[in-house]
């Protein structure tokens, strides 16, 4: 039996425990994330300058699970004229979305449709993922951080923002309360909450801040900072 389709909120429609980003969701989803994700724009803002402290000479700038290529376009805008011949790449498994980007966004960034477990890229100054980890099964997780981590230059650095999980009930039961009253400040009725929440069960699989601090150090990461909090949002900067 064909699961139901149900309104999530900005004209995408999601089944239960099946959320995806493919078909049309590309056409909404940037309405919906800066909607969504308290601070969204903000957050791609200061990991903007903190990209000026980590270009490297005739080195890679990745953005693992670029969606619509918004923040990869940012980085191209303000860095991607100077003179240390870097390269831009998007990666995406979403067909749909990269052929947006390739259409909408700057020729001269690589956009590639592949899977970012698949990523074996070398020579990075900077490797970016904006909620993208969240989305990994738990089992595979490690093994792409340790990808990262060794994809990265000495001194380059990876910029990986999450929802995160409470340390325990308590704070968890706060976090799901703040979160679900910022929605419902943006407009989200409780039915396009319940059925985005719903959606994501066995999809989304956040991870502690306690527990992607621990995965970061155990693929070789020792210099680790919270950048970025809001809630049950984070922001970290890993340097190799």
């Amino acid at each position: 039996m064909e699961k139901k389709k149900n309104k999530s909120g900005d004209n995408i429609n999601t089944k239960f425990s099946d959320w995806t980003f493919k078909g049309g969701v590309y056409k909404n989803f940037d309405k919906h994330i800066n909607k969504s994700v308290p601070l969204y724009t903000e957050t791609h803002q200061l990991y903007l300058h903190l990209s000026d402290f980590f270009l490297q000479e005739s080195s890679n700038v990745i953005d693992l699970g670029c969606s619509t290529g918004i923040f990869l376009n940012k980085l191209f805008a303000r860095h991607g004229k100077n003179s240390k011949k870097l390269k831009f790449v998007g990666i995406d498994n979403v067909k749909e979305m990269i052929n947006y980007c390739k259409k909408k966004n700057n020729k001269n960034i690589s956009f590639l449709n592949k899977s970012i477990l698949d990523n074996n890229l070398s020579n990075s100054c900077i490797i970016s993922s904006f909620y993208t980890i969240q989305f990994i099964s738990p089992k595979k997780r490690q093994n792409l951080i340790n990808k990262i981590f060794k994809s990265l230059n000495w001194g380059g650095a990876f910029f990986m923002v999450e929802k995160v999980r409470g340390p325990d009930a308590r704070f968890q039961d706060i976090f799901n309360q703040i979160y679900v009253e910022y929605k419902l400040s943006k407009g989200y009725t409780a039915e396009e909450i319940i059925n985005k929440t719903n959606s994501l069960k066995s999809v989304l699989e956040p991870f502690s801040s306690l527990g992607n601090l621990q995965m970061l150090k155990r693929a070789g990461f020792k210099d680790i900072n919270v950048v970025f909090k809001y809630s049950c949002f984070e922001g970290y900067l890993a340097i190799k």
